[in-house]
């Protein structure tokens, strides 16, 4: 099968990439490098010829309701044209655990997406997955306040991102599902409790200090709301065992 994985660079998708392609299917990134503008969704249509599925494992550095609105708003509204134009049958979108209830901060813009995804009658898949281990690298840097590790306040069941991407391929071959069961790790944790071990493996005794945020987008990070519900897809990878895996790489390439 030919397909087009958008945001198949990024921590979840070229491992979405690297999976189709064990499995001997054909895959597609669409980057600027090969012609393909996804704000403006220029090269679109043309690069989607042929293709039997989208992936839409983008994502935007923001926390900011209004710019996630916006890029998922613009992103989604252009590969659902251009797959229309070029007849794809199917449009697999990565969504978030607890997304589309809370509706808050950087989830606002995934409510929107899940909804534009919906829209399109028969031919649409969205999974959604938990956060990832790699998250991890995403709240240290603007944590690091002096001698402080700052981490908000964050209970869900994180998932190894290769693990995630593995099973986003299976998804997006297998067709069109609708709403999958939520893809998750195999334990909940406070990711305060995840920053302290990983520091602690790479040689660091920063203090960790969990702060809640305020607001609703703080309560759901804290209360439950990012846990996966029903029946869920889990991995098999702990936290602990991706750690080792990290550290061990790390240290061989020294």
């Amino acid at each position: 099968m030919r397909i087009a994985v958008a945001g198949g660079t990024g921590t979840v998708g070229r491992h979405v990439v690297e999976s189709l392609r064990a499995a001997g299917h054909e895959p597609i990134v669409l980057t600027r490098s090969t012609g393909v503008d996804l704000m403006s969704g220029d090269g679109l249509a043309a690069v989607l010829r042929g293709a039997d599925a989208v992936v839409d494992v983008t994502s935007v550095g923001t926390s900011a309701g209004s710019v996630s609105e916006r890029f998922f708003r613009t992103v989604t509204t252009n590969l659902l044209a251009a797959e229309e134009v070029a007849g794809v049958p199917h449009h697999l979108a990565l969504s978030i655990v607890g997304a589309a209830q809370i509706g808050a901060a950087y989830y606002a813009g995934k409510r929107i997406q899940e909804e534009l995804v919906m829209a399109a009658e028969g031919r649409w898949t969205i999974a959604r997955a938990t956060q990832f281990h790699e998250f991890i690298f995403q709240i240290m840097p603007p944590g690091t306040v002096g001698p402080l590790q700052l981490v908000p306040t964050i209970v869900a069941q994180p998932i190894a991102a290769a693990e995630a991407g593995a099973i986003i391929a299976r998804i997006a071959v297998a067709g069109p599902a609708g709403l999958t069961p939520d893809i998750a790790g195999p334990k909940a944790e406070r990711f305060a409790d995840l920053i302290r071990r990983y520091l602690r493996a790479t040689g660091s005794r920063r203090p960790v200090l969990q702060v809640p945020f305020p607001g609703v987008w703080g309560r759901s990070l804290r209360d439950g709301s990012l846990l996966p519900t029903g029946t869920a897809i889990l991995g098999t990878q702990t936290f602990d065992e991706w750690l080792h895996a990290v550290t061990s790489a790390a240290s061989s390439t020294r």
